[in-house]
């Protein structure tokens, strides 16, 4: 068969992530579409594209001309919320250029309105509901021997009218037993970057998926963990440092820490190899010890994300975080002194979020002082508890417009704060960190202690500032 994997054009202009927990529109930054590349490396038996239309800054009309000299028998793409009309454009050309073509779709957040989505947009043939690495691959299979679509599992369709969706249990595979991305299928990864340009070239990685905690806001909650092997990521890392001359990675991970035995195996081979790169990731703020950090760091970890949410440990407790502000600060701490960047990511609208708490969190940021910070609004993804409680109080409608689901604009109110207070929380934080004295200088002393962070410490505040004034931070973190 001829397949097209297709990571659709740009929103309005702005990049889209689009890859399971995070398909946002994010203003700074540039990825390459990994899970296309992960499909990709199981097909290499059809004739294959994969067209990044994203990446390219390709028009619709462009992503025609391909698709139209292509002329694929299956057309497999990914999908967000927000940016659903847009990329669902996408199954509208390739029905427009031919009829019979195979449209399937993938979208993590909106698995919960599947029949929905299928009903809304019918150029979409199925959609992907289950873990992509194994579904499409042998969903492409029992198409291509005839068989029947009901056997495969984690998929959603129409037949003869009837909404069919088949069990998906999410079990952990052997992620190792995944063959390498097939990053040939790219662009150059210099076309790629992470809040700024420094550093290319760049791609993500994921080297585990799932995360087993209960946080009600998140849409990948209680799900398997799976892990790859040490080894497994170093042979990645050697090639893409062979053939690609990369200089960047960013660990894509819900948790890249949760298992500590592997990251000090990972790590202590980056170190016996060599391979000199730079490498940031996510984690909890309970899953890092000081020594693990210095490792980190000896093998080219410069930055972590961390989900601190919120600076009130009564917010926290009701959204089920199983962590506190002391902990965050605690990892701040130890990862300073390690020599590693922190970012804190923040939202307002949490159960229980008043005035009260929304200043308890700036004024915990203030006294923290992460090297960066990411400040948005809750948003109750479908799926998740947060949706159900927001149901259950009546601040969202029970047709929600999931169109409407971006992190920067609030679609719901809380017990105690309106939608239009929720944003105005939001830029008041940005304005309190970004225009803190204090928040500067550490920064700069940063810089002094790790002088060869200067250009990348530079340009992320430069980037912070335009999206803060020119902006407004929206499609910006």
């Amino acid at each position: 068969m001829k397949v097209a994997l297709v990571n659709p054009p740009r929103f309005g202009g702005i990049p889209v992530i689009r890859e399971d927990r995070c398909e946002i529109t994010d203003r700074g930054s540039l990825v390459p579409p990994y899970s296309l590349i992960q499909i990709a490396a199981q097909l290499k038996e059809h004739q294959l594209i994969v067209i990044d239309a994203n990446g390219m800054n390709m028009s619709h009309e462009q992503l025609r001309k391909r698709l139209e000299a292509f002329c694929p028998d299956v057309v497999v793409f990914r999908f967000t919320p927000t940016t659903f009309d847009n990329d669902m454009e996408v199954a509208k050309i390739a029905k427009q250029l031919r009829e019979d073509t195979l449209t399937i779709g993938m979208c993590w957040t909106l698995r919960q309105f599947a029949e929905r989505v299928l009903r809304e947009r019918p150029e979409l043939d199925i959609y992907v509901v289950g873990d992509y690495e194994v579904v499409v691959s042998r969903l492409l299979e029992v198409l291509e021997q005839g068989g029947d679509v009901r056997k495969v599992e984690g998929v959603a369709f129409f037949e003869d009218g009837e909404f069919v969706i088949t069990p998906s249990c999410h079990a952990a595979f052997d992620y190792d037993s995944l063959p390498m991305p097939a990053y040939e299928y790219l662009p150059p990864l210099s076309t790629y970057h992470i809040n700024t340009r420094h550093g290319s070239p760049f791609t993500i990685m994921y080297t585990s998926k799932g995360c087993p905690y209960n946080c009600i806001y998140c849409t990948v909650r209680r799900t398997v963990w799976k892990g790859r092997s040490a080894q497994s990521i170093l042979d990645e890392i050697r090639y893409l440092k062979e053939h690609h001359g990369i200089r960047t990675i960013s660990f894509f991970d819900e948790t890249f820490t949760f298992d500590r035995e592997r990251v000090v195996e990972l790590c202590e081979g980056l170190c016996e190899e060599g391979l000199n790169i730079r490498w940031y990731c996510n984690t909890r703020v309970d899953h890092v010890d000081a020594e693990l950090l210095r490792l980190m760091r000896r093998a080219g970890c410069r930055g972590m994300s961390f989900g601190a949410e919120s600076g009130s440990d009564e917010i926290l407790k009701r959204a089920k975080k199983g962590a506190t502000a002391e902990q965050t600060e605690r990892a701040v701490r130890l990862a300073r002194a390690a020599g590693i960047k922190t970012y804190l990511s923040f939202m307002f609208g949490l159960p229980g979020e008043s005035w009260d708490t929304v200043h308890e969190t700036i004024e915990f940021v203030g006294r923290v002082l992460p090297n960066g910070a990411q400040f948005n609004i809750a948003v109750p993804y479908p799926s998740t508890e947060l949706y159900e409680h927001a149901l259950e109080k009546g601040y969202i409608p029970r047709e929600l417009d999931w169109r409407q689901l971006f992190q920067h604009r609030s679609v719901m109110r809380t017990e105690h704060m309106s939608q239009e207070e929720l944003e105005q929380a939001r830029r008041l934080a940005y304005r309190s960190l970004y225009f803190n004295p204090r928040w500067i200088l550490s920064n700069v002393l940063f810089v002094l202690r790790e002088p060869t962070e200067a250009p990348l410490a530079v340009k992320y505040y430069l980037k912070s500032l335009k999206n803060l004034l020119v902006h407004n931070m929206e499609h910006a973190h």
